[in-house]
């Protein structure tokens, strides 16, 4: 009985020499070696471990690629996830933040971070000059010219519809870098879809005439909210482009100007030594269009050369999963939040990525905020509750119940 004791007391020191078998699920109680723990310096909080109970802080720029997807059906917090996020960004780093929103769900948190809400439509009084001319710093005037040029060409062949032929890719090729250049010779007012109409006309070939019949929608018709001088701030770091509003018609034209104004950005932040996080809102409406989802198959490829990362949200996983090229997308995204899934995308998820069948619990039927992390080979349950009784979450939320009694909570408060 002494030498028992004796061992049980914290010397480190076995006096009694019994052995006893201790089973896996009783050691698991001491030491969960069936999870994994990220805990990233400067890391950004994505909830607690469901198995070790431990916080997960993770820190995208330390791994091999930044890129990520957040996915689950409507109501599981994909937004909540996101915002949370751009919080810890912009709060605690010095890196740019630019975002996509086509269901205007982030305005109010744009705002209340003194970013720039840039509000898109026909009838929008905010303008970005589809023809802003901007120069690196390691590029030459001439060079500069040639990308504008090329992008000027994509752009008219999106608002005539398809490809053009090789004469009028010349003469549009010709009259863009004729605008550019008198506007680098006499520093005059930047020109815009409207000085590229003027100058196709004055062309001496009968086709300038019709290139500029095709453009005039765009230049100096109803649809030319992209022709006119920018009047918003691109240069905050928190940009915000509302597209809610945004007609059909002018969709592929405005997703062409935003997503270059984006490149823009990404390639002035590289030079500047700064990094840039993307958030696409429902990322699946930009595959609709063809030269959007050739853009963002590249941006996912080269976009960690930039010192940037994307993250795109979606609830239609199924939609992003249907092509090849889509499912690239999601192969070049080292980390993935997978919130609950509906019936018909979990198994496709479970099969593309290997999630074993001990894991679909975790993104089946749970709460919101709650869900699988994918994170390089890493696989790790978490949940996020984001308190309720605080400013923070009436500002972040998208649940118009709560949004409601929050404001008729303070109504009466206001009247007592």
């Amino acid at each position: 009985q002494v030498d028992g004791l004796n061992t049980t007391l914290p010397y480190g020191i076995c006096r009694v020499s019994v052995d006893y078998t201790m089973t896996t699920e009783a050691l698991s109680a001491f030491s969960p070696f069936n999870t994994r723990d990220l805990n990233h310096p400067h890391g950004v909080y994505f909830g607690q471990n469901l198995v070790s109970g431990n916080m997960i802080l993770i820190n995208r720029l330390m791994l091999q690629n930044s890129n990520c997807f957040i996915l689950g059906v409507s109501g599981s917090g994909k937004s909540m996830t996101g915002k949370n996020e751009i919080l810890s960004i912009v709060l605690n780093t010095d890196a740019d933040v630019i975002l996509i929103d086509p269901d205007r769900e982030y305005g109010k948190l744009t705002q209340k971070l003194n970013g720039e809400l840039i509000c898109l439509s026909e009838v929008s009084e905010n303008h970005i000059n589809a023809m802003d001319f901007r120069q690196a710093h390691d590029e030459s005037i001439e060079n500069a010219i040639k990308r504008k040029q090329s992008f000027v060409l994509s752009l008219c062949e999106e608002i005539i519809g398809g490809n053009i032929d090789s004469k009028a890719r010349s003469l549009i090729d010709r009259c863009s870098g004729n605008i550019y250049r008198r506007y680098i010779k006499e520093q005059k007012e930047m020109p815009t879809l409207r000085s590229l109409y003027e100058e196709l006309k004055a062309q001496p070939e009968e086709l300038g005439k019709e290139l500029a019949l095709e453009i005039e929608l765009y230049a100096t018709g109803s649809l030319n909210t992209f022709a006119q001088t920018t009047n918003v701030d691109t240069e905050n770091r928190l940009l915000c482009y509302d597209i809610h509003e945004m007609d059909e018609d002018l969709m592929t034209v405005g997703m062409l100007v935003v997503l270059d104004s984006i490149m823009n950005r990404i390639s002035q932040n590289r030079e500047d030594g700064k990094k840039t996080f993307i958030f696409i809102d429902e990322i699946y409406l930009l595959f609709r269009h063809e030269y959007t989802f050739k853009f963002l198959s590249q941006l996912w490829k080269r976009v960690r050369k930039y010192g940037g990362s994307c993250t795109g949200l979606t609830q239609n996983v199924e939609d992003v999963l249907q092509t090849r090229e889509s499912r690239a997308l999601i192969a070049n995204s080292e980390m993935l939040v997978m919130l609950n899934q509906s019936g018909t995308d979990r198994p496709i998820l479970a099969d593309m990525l290997k999630i074993p069948e001990s894991q679909l619990p975790y993104i089946t039927g749970v709460r919101p905020g709650h869900g699988l992390l994918k994170v390089g080979s890493a696989l790790i349950p978490f949940g996020n509750e984001f308190p309720k009784d605080t400013e923070l979450y009436q500002i972040i939320t998208t649940n118009q119940d709560e949004i409601q009694r929050h404001k008729q909570k303070n109504e009466k408060s206001s009247k007592q």
